[in-house]
């Protein structure tokens, strides 16, 4: 059964598209079965993965609606090797629908259940807030995966995000863990960056990743052109850290089945 990561964090501008996007390419790239699915009216992800999210038939606002099935909504990414439910400026409907639907905040979980046997994982990328679009993702994930800038304001988010954690583990999935916290555009000349980075390891421990996301202009160019920074230019250091990323990912998932 394919394991389901969600990857989010309500303040914007942390990485959170561009690890989902080259969390899932790196997956792939390691042979595993993966779906990416693009829960962000913003389609950033659905357009990272090389898919043209204005010219779209079917979107993850149909599947949340119940429109269709999630099958009918999927597309594969040209080049990257995974398949995509992708997702457009659309969604700010299926948000306003979603609030007075029955089981609205199992919508994303009810259609995930249908094909979760087909794949290795199921990488959901989330909007940058705490709506219901979000909630669906955490309910539907086994996992949750926290991009993090090293920065002051980005840990006062991340205890926001705990709470609602805890909120959604406490009523809606009893399951969900916190895969782990990453931390992205670092600059190890930064004080600041630091001091921040080494608070998160006191306060979380081995909850964060050892990997560490820099700033690499590669990463910033390659979503232009449609493409994960791994086929890109895959020589480039973000394209290396996403791959030790994906690695360490894959062997927390291993650990964790080899004890239950």
């Amino acid at each position: 059964m394919g394991r389901i990561v969600c990857v989010a964090n309500q303040k914007g501008g942390v990485g959170k598209t561009t690890t989902a996007v080259n969390l899932a390419a790196s997956l792939a790239a390691m042979k595993k079965r993966v779906l990416m699915v693009d829960v962000d009216p913003q389609g950033n992800a659905t357009m990272g993965c090389g898919v043209n999210k204005h010219d779209l038939d079917r979107s993850s606002c149909d599947v949340l609606l119940g429109e269709v099935g999630l099958k009918e909504a999927m597309v594969r990414s040209p080049q990257a090797g995974f398949d995509v439910i992708p997702a457009n400026a659309d969604l700010t409907a299926a948000e306003v629908g979603l609030m007075n639907a029955s089981s609205r905040d199992k919508r994303l979980s009810e259609a995930l259940a249908k094909v979760r046997e087909d794949y290795d994982f199921i990488v959901i990328d989330c909007p940058p807030s705490l709506n219901m679009l979000t909630v669906n993702a955490l309910v539907a994930a086994d996992g949750v995966l926290i991009p993090i800038q090293c920065e002051y304001y980005a840990l006062e988010g991340l205890s926001s995000l705990i709470s609602t954690i805890r909120q959604i583990q406490g009523s809606r999935n009893r399951h969900l863990i916190v895969e782990g916290i990453l931390r992205t555009m670092h600059d190890p000349r930064n004080r600041l960056t630091n001091e921040v980075s080494a608070q998160l390891l006191r306060h979380f421990d081995d909850q964060v990743f050892r990997t560490i996301i820099p700033r690499n202009v590669r990463l910033a160019e390659a979503p232009s052109h449609g493409l994960p920074v791994l086929l890109y230019d895959k020589y480039s250091r973000g394209a290396v850290c996403y791959l030790a990323l994906a690695g360490e990912f894959m062997r927390r998932h291993e650990e964790r089945m080899a004890s239950v």
